[in-house]
């Protein structure tokens, strides 16, 4: 009995870490004393962006499709060519259905 009650309390005490952990992945305003200046953001060019991404792509009409869907969704896209994810942690984590990253 005390078993199965210990095991319950751990279950939980899990479960509220989890949501704490997911909740402080959400995107937060930066905290600034001149907020007017940056919240909210400033839109990009995802057009440009995304060509300038897709220069070096084999399939760039594809690439300049997938960036500027992520671009729209999180409003970044990391410099360069390839890489650079950890610029924009919102462009690198989208992933297909089938688990791939779906930014280029």
């Amino acid at each position: 009995m005390a078993i199965s009650k210990l095991l319950i309390a751990s279950l939980l005490i899990s479960l509220l870490l989890l949501h704490f952990a997911d909740a402080d992945h959400h995107h937060h305003p930066p905290v600034n004393s001149n907020l007017a200046a940056t919240y909210p953001p400033k839109k990009i060019d995802c057009g440009s962006a995304c060509t300038a991404r897709c220069q070096l792509s084999s399939r760039p009409h594809l690439c300049k499709r997938a960036c500027g869907t992520c671009c729209s969704r999180c409003n970044c896209v990391p410099p360069g060519t390839a890489g650079n994810y950890e610029v924009c942690p919102c462009y690198a984590s989208l992933t297909t259905r089938g688990g791939r990253r779906k930014c280029p």
